[in-house]
């Protein structure tokens, strides 16, 4: 009896706090980032490595591979990003219908000062990406640095301590679930495929019933989940991304179950679908001219639109709001600390690395956007630790 007492003292309790430390999904992140950017250009492995997540299922270049009646992504990274990240679709959308519920974003007061921050802090790195970008093939990839990543962002507020008020927590959490919201319409909008009527007509008949089930208040079970299963094999096929089904879905959960679901999803999302995203999607070889790569109007474009755009319009949203008495700063924070705020939010990853893939259809071109997510993620986080750390 003593040992299986030690294994859950030494083992499971740290395992537990590790996990539910809002730090510890960034460190996660870092390593599997890490790992998958040495195997990749490790040697004669590393082309076997880039080429395992990309290998297809019928043989073709095509998005769909079709077994018999069924369409279905066709290389593992499709499933990945296609199938498997609805899930963290999922407990974004049940995040939002909780802030917009009772939370953060229920009421106009409330939400009015991250909501303008938000759409401040999308528009802002959307005009610099231009400026660097207009007039080139490269305008596709507008939307790569709008995104906050709120893992990482909160990982590292959480590293500065009492630095960083809890107000000031809770907004940059209210600021980045909009952000996703955001991100959310821009894919559905900008990023999907050719239309397919047919999957369109099914996709609204489902949530028509999803929804029927729930004003009849038909207990959330079994039938609402294969209803949802079968909502994103239609989403997949209508020619909007798939992972839209992840949030049409979560915004049918009833309210009392919400919390239950969020704790439910939150480690597998977090500490399998993510490590696994971030493996997939970084598994970058670099170029020999590397430094000659980055030196383009995409990889400027971006790492000025996150390291730049984001605490600009961010701050300039909210000093708008704040200064015509429409909002109030959160408490115990001042504009130094709202300024660190905005560099953390430029922290982009796994959303900017998401709509690189969707942005563009050329690897050569998806590789530099994704390598210049990650050196703009790089150094917002370096940037807002410092200010923060610094800051009074």
């Amino acid at each position: 009896m003593i040992l299986p007492k030690l294994v859950h003292t030494r083992l499971i309790h740290p395992l537990r706090q590790f996990i539910h430390d809002s730090r510890a999904i960034g460190i996660t992140l870092l390593v599997c980032t890490a790992v998958s950017l040495l195997a990749a250009n490790w040697g004669d492995w590393g082309e076997a490595y880039r080429s395992m997540w990309n290998i297809s299922f019928d043989g073709t270049n095509g998005h769909h591979a079709h077994i018999g009646y069924l369409s279905l992504p066709n290389s593992p990274l499709l499933i990945i990003n296609d199938a498997l990240m609805a899930a963290f679709f999922f407990l974004a959308g049940m995040e939002i219908k909780r802030e917009l519920v009772c939370g953060e974003l229920a009421s106009i007061k409330k939400s009015a000062l991250p909501v303008f921050g938000a759409i401040g802090g999308m528009l802002a790195p959307t005009l610099f990406f231009g400026l660097f970008n207009k007039g080139t093939p490269y305008m596709e990839g507008w939307a790569v640095p709008t995104a906050t990543d709120i893992a990482f962002t909160l990982g590292i507020a959480s590293l500065l301590g009492k630095r960083v008020p809890v107000a000031l927590k809770i907004f940059l959490t209210a600021l980045a679930i909009i952000d996703d919201l955001g991100a959310i319409v821009v894919i559905a909008l900008f990023y999907g495929g050719e239309i397919a009527i047919g999957y369109l007509i099914g996709v609204a008949s489902i949530i028509t019933l999803l929804w029927f089930l729930n004003k009849k208040k038909i207990p959330f079970g079994i039938v609402h989940w294969l209803l949802g299963i079968l909502l994103w094999y239609m989403m997949f096929n209508s020619g909007i991304h798939a992972t839209v089904a992840g949030v049409i879905f979560a915004f049918m959960v009833p309210v009392k179950n919400l919390e239950a679901y969020e704790l439910k999803f939150h480690t597998p999302v977090y500490f399998i679908i993510m490590p696994i995203f971030a493996l997939a999607n970084t598994a970058i070889g670099f170029p020999t001219d590397s430094l000659s790569a980055l030196n383009s109007s995409l990889s400027w474009g971006i790492i000025m639109g996150l390291c730049i755009g984001k605490p600009v319009g961010i701050t300039a949203a909210c000093y708008f709001l704040v200064s015509r008495k429409l909002a109030e700063l959160p408490s115990g924070t001042n504009w130094m600390k709202m300024i660190g705020g905005g560099l953390l939010a430029g922290i982009g990853f796994t959303m900017s690395i998401f709509i690189s893939t969707l942005a563009f259809n050329n690897p050569a071109e998806q590789d530099i956007a994704k390598i210049s997510v990650l050196l703009a993620s790089l150094i917002a986080m370096l940037a807002g630790y410092v200010w923060l750390r610094n800051s009074k």
